[in-house]
């Protein structure tokens, strides 16, 4: 609870109609402020009530902390756009004072806002926000039939999501920017990707504050795009790779062993092309990972599937292990894809392990088998081994082909 010396910060959310949107409560907390901190048009929402204005810095994350200190003790009102805890200022002020200094008054959400709209059900709509993030962040919720809101960063990201849906094969997209929701100067325009993405399209100018709802469609005279599942083991087309890929299936199977779950940190030591990183990455809210590789050429390669499979901030640390994770932050789960027979390796990655942390190492060497079969032995934990046959052709005839066998240790740090 806040000391009673010193007040809370207090969050008010405002929509675009300002002043007037805000309910009786949200008006006594903006008017008994003695610092109004906000945006340069959050703050001209506001009328004259005789306290100090403060507009935030660009970027802002980073003076949140100074601009506070500047003004502790004085009652401080942050205002935000709309609901604050939804990819807001508030979930950075709980952050950084925690939940006992902060109250929070919130607006209704541009979200909820565009599904009125729309016609949409909330709980059923995807939505992800390019404020502060690459437009390849879209790329993991693409798929034909699905509906996507887009929480854009400027009057630019429109177009920029336009181009992204045209070069995907997604052109035939309908493309709603609903702008200002909520306020007198609300406006709708409507289109298709292909026809925005172009010189003079139909989104050229756009205000800035803005959310562009999607309706995916595929393009219907083009090879329809794959859908990127977010459930693990996409096919191994989906990935740009040497050879160096941990395979669809025994991807599955690693992925269900190192059990992601929301905010959980990963590492994929000897990351190939990356697959275990990005698809732990997918695999839930606020999963992370580090990719760790020695190889430059396969570092840049992990780059580019992760920005095309929908986690362009995936972490990629180019060197190789065990010194390479050195300075990393402790990891819930580490992925030996390759590697384990190298001094030190996985006995780095088990000390490394938060208490209750998985790690799973892959054989396929008797050597490395020889590895996790030692570690089994001493630590405890699982041995799978999978087999994997394709069929293919035979002369005129159809035949399996299997691929080598893998063995797969298993063990939960105590």
């Amino acid at each position: 609870m806040p000391s009673a010396s010193v007040p809370p910060v207090v969050v008010v959310g405002v929509g675009a109609d300002g002043w007037d949107g805000l309910s009786p409560a949200a008006r006594a907390e903006v008017a008994a402020a003695e610092v109004l901190i906000g945006s340069v048009r959050q703050l001209a929402l506001i009328p004259d009530t005789g306290a100090e204005r403060v507009a935030w810095p660009s970027p802002m994350l980073p003076a949140v902390p100074g601009v506070l200190s500047r003004h502790a003790g004085r009652k401080v009102c942050v205002l935000a756009s709309g609901d604050p805890m939804f990819h807001g200022v508030g979930t950075t002020l709980v952050r950084l004072l925690g939940a006992g200094r902060v109250r929070v008054l919130p607006h209704s959400s541009s979200v909820s806002l565009a599904c009125a709209r729309m016609g949409w059900p909330v709980e059923d709509t995807g939505v992800v926000s390019l404020v502060g993030r690459p437009v390849e962040s879209l790329n993991r919720s693409l798929w034909p039939g699905g509906r996507v809101l887009v929480l854009s960063a400027d009057g630019a990201t429109p177009r920029l999501v336009a181009r992204l849906l045209r070069d995907r094969g997604y052109g035939a997209t309908v493309m709603t920017v609903l702008e200002r929701l909520g306020g007198p100067a609300e406006r709708t325009l409507t289109g298709t990707a292909t026809e925005a993405a172009g010189a003079g399209g139909w989104c050229t100018v756009v205000d800035a504050l803005n959310i562009v709802a999607l309706e995916v469609r595929a393009d219907p005279d083009a090879a329809p795009p794959v859908p990127l599942s977010p459930v693990a083991g996409l096919p191994d087309e989906a990935y740009e790779h040497d050879g160096q890929l941990t395979k669809r299936e025994v991807r599955a199977v690693t992925l269900a062993l190192l059990a992601p779950l929301p905010g959980r940190v990963l590492w994929d030591v000897g990351a190939g092309a990356g697959s275990v990183a990005i698809e732990w990455s997918r695999a839930a809210p606020g999963c992370e990972a580090v990719a760790v590789e020695a190889r430059a050429d396969r570092a840049e390669r992990i780059a580019r599937n992760a920005a095309s499979l929908g986690v362009p901030g995936l972490r990629i640390v180019t060197g190789t292990a065990p010194a390479a994770l050195a300075g990393l932050d402790p990891p819930d789960a580490v992925f030996v894809g390759g590697g384990a027979t190298v001094p030190g390796m996985v006995e780095t990655c088990w000390a490394a392990l938060r208490p209750g942390g998985r790690i799973v190492v892959t054989a396929v060497t008797v050597e490395s088998e020889a590895v996790v079969a030692s570690w089994h032995a001493k630590t405890g934990g699982e041995l799978t081994r999978i087999a994997v046959q394709r069929a293919g052709g035979l002369g005129g005839f159809t035949a399996w082909r299997p691929a080598l066998p893998v063995t797969v240790w298993t063990a939960v740090r105590p």
